[in-house]
């Protein structure tokens, strides 16, 4: 049986208020189905943090829900249609709508599942408590696993039994990090059967995909302040499992320096905090994330001035890297630091192929790599007539 309904959210959270959202809950209630909010939006709803996505449970099946959707002039597409997962777009809104599930097996990396039809079943496959609220169109909650204390004292627990959990998919230890990291009360600790059921199950990391682990991780990282997460996993030896190497010594005073100089923290900025071995392949990160991280930790070593280092990294890279280095020496960084590497970033080298009409070839190529150098050494001071003057 369900669980009695608990609570109700704030009649002012965004998606009771929203026509598409109602408009969609109410055609399933029509049918004869039901229709809840899940996930997290009902979680960051009674959190009082701002929403994103808005998903919806049913005990719909996805051929009921296509059916009872298109009649109701909505447009489907089948995005995940073999998990139960069927996008519905409502006023050029689109929602993903999902069939109650129930897990028949799983590796640990993928689950073969089954549609449910209960909110109890579907409710025990999730991951933590706090992401098994489920909300009517009304904002009634139902709390199959007790997870509105939990959300509300933004503590993050396993749904029953961790280790099981985990082995459902080791991907959620990660995970686990990564809610902490999000959304935890770090006066409440740490949850002692999480850690338990995590260090019971380091094996398990190898299996994944680096995509997948990639993916969580920068999501990790771009956390308010992933420090208290990384040292914890540290310390669990999940980071050594997922980056060898890799410490979180420097962590703390880049997230520091970037609250007190009101950067804008940089993911990779941090990851470069933590070093690493085959940081790129192990992460599986774009080519771009990887250009940038290069840059970042090349110049965060480098003796030039923040002008030069915006200059040749550019204002993102530049401003990681000035910040990095501070973090690494453990010196303060001032405004005038950050403002440097915007002036490098926006300043043009002023000389260029035309202005030295006489040379071609490497010759050519030779002499503006000379005269760059001694730009860049004026720390960008030295104009075209100075750097071309005999």
């Amino acid at each position: 049986m369900d669980r009695p309904v608990a609570t109700k959210l704030d009649p002012n959270t965004a998606f009771l208020n929203d026509p598409a959202a109602q408009e969609l809950c109410g055609a399933f209630e029509d049918s004869g189905f039901q229709a809840y909010f899940v996930g997290g939006c009902v979680r960051n709803a009674v959190m009082g943090v701002p929403i994103s996505d808005i998903d919806i449970a049913t005990d719909a099946t996805p051929d009921e829900t296509i059916k009872l959707c298109t009649d109701a002039g909505f447009r489907c597409v089948p995005t995940g249609i073999d998990h139960g997962t069927v996008t519905v777009v409502v006023r050029g809104h689109p929602f993903e709508v999902t069939t109650f599930r129930k897990d028949v097996a799983t590796d640990g990396r993928r689950a073969v599942v089954a549609f449910a039809k209960t909110l109890d079943e579907d409710a025990r496959r999730r991951d933590f408590t706090m992401n098994a609220l489920y909300a009517d169109a009304d904002g009634a909650i139902s709390d199959p696993v007790d997870g509105l204390d939990d959300a509300y004292a933004r503590r993050v627990r396993f749904i029953d039994d961790a280790g099981q959990r985990i082995r459902e998919d080791y991907l959620r230890t990660l995970r686990f990090f990564r809610f902490s990291a999000q959304y935890a009360d770090s006066g409440n600790g740490w949850d002692a059967d999480a850690l338990a059921g995590i260090a019971e199950n380091l094996d398990g990391l190898e299996t994944l995909s680096a995509e997948r682990v990639g993916a969580e991780f920068l999501k990790l990282l771009s956390a308010p302040d992933p420090t208290p997460a990384i040292s914890v996993m540290q310390q669990t030896g999940v980071l050594g499992r997922l980056l060898p190497g890799a410490v979180s010594e420097f962590l703390g005073p880049l997230v520091h320096l970037e609250q007190v100089t009101g950067a804008v923290a940089d993911p990779m900025a941090r990851l470069a905090a933590l070093g690493g071995d085959a940081v790129d392949t192990r992460l599986r990160l774009s080519r771009r994330d990887q250009r940038h991280l290069d840059s970042i930790r090349t110049l965060s070593v480098s003796a030039d001035t923040p002008k030069v280092i915006g200059h040749i990294g550019g204002r993102e890279a530049g401003r990681g890297a000035v910040l990095l280095n501070a973090a690494y020496s453990g010196m303060p960084v001032d405004g005038d630091a950050l403002r440097d590497v915007d002036t490098g970033a926006n300043t043009t080298f002023p000389i260029s192929a035309k202005d030295l009409p006489h040379l071609s070839g490497a010759e050519l190529g030779a002499e503006l790599k000379r005269l760059k150098d001694l730009w860049l050494a004026s720390d960008l001071t030295k104009d075209k007539d100075v750097l071309l003057a005999p």
